[in-house]
């Protein structure tokens, strides 16, 4: 179960880069449309459609599916500094309270998450561009990407029992 989390974390993690370099190709085509508008107007449309749109949908989805990655890999900022300080076995009580807490928080966020693009479905809600997209689509995204944040969440915590040795703060993040 182990491998099988860390590779769905490793995939959301890819799947977010890929998002950016996404992001990174429209917002290069949409420049050079503008220069070939600007030098040749009226051979090549101008604009491409809702891509700000698109490119703030692609935001928040690379951002929310690299949550799960970023936590596993210890990527968050922690500020290890007055823990680091304690014993070990103090270090692993403040991350298990961190970590339930986080649980807590986290699990209210992907809660309303999915609530809203159940909504969102409901009520039949698109965005406001040129190109009409139904927001539950990158609503989704970011609802799994929270949920799946929970579950790394979950998962921490089950290697800290496990281990019973502090999984998130090492000496040499201090």
């Amino acid at each position: 179960m182990d491998r099988a989390l860390q590779r769905l974390y490793d995939i959301c993690g890819a799947l977010a880069g890929v998002l950016i370099l996404c992001i990174c190709v429209l917002i290069s085509a949409q420049i050079i449309l503008n220069g070939f508008g600007r030098l040749s107007p009226g051979t090549l449309p101008s604009t491409i459609p809702s891509y700000a749109d698109f490119s703030g949908f692609m935001l928040a989805g690379a951002t929310f599916l690299a949550l799960a990655h970023t936590l596993r890999a210890g990527g968050h900022i922690r500020v290890n500094l007055v823990v680091s300080r304690f014993r070990p076995s103090v270090q692993l009580w403040f991350e298990g309270f961190a970590l339930l807490i986080s649980i807590l928080l986290i699990g209210y966020i992907a809660w309303f998450m999915i609530a809203l693009v159940l909504e969102s479905l409901h009520y039949g809600d698109v965005s406001t561009g040129i190109i009409p997209i139904p927001l539950w689509i990158p609503q989704s995204v970011a609802a799994f990407g929270v949920s799946l944040l929970w579950v790394a969440i979950l998962h921490t915590l089950v290697d800290l029992i496990r281990t019973r040795t502090p999984v998130l703060s090492t000496p040499d993040e201090v």
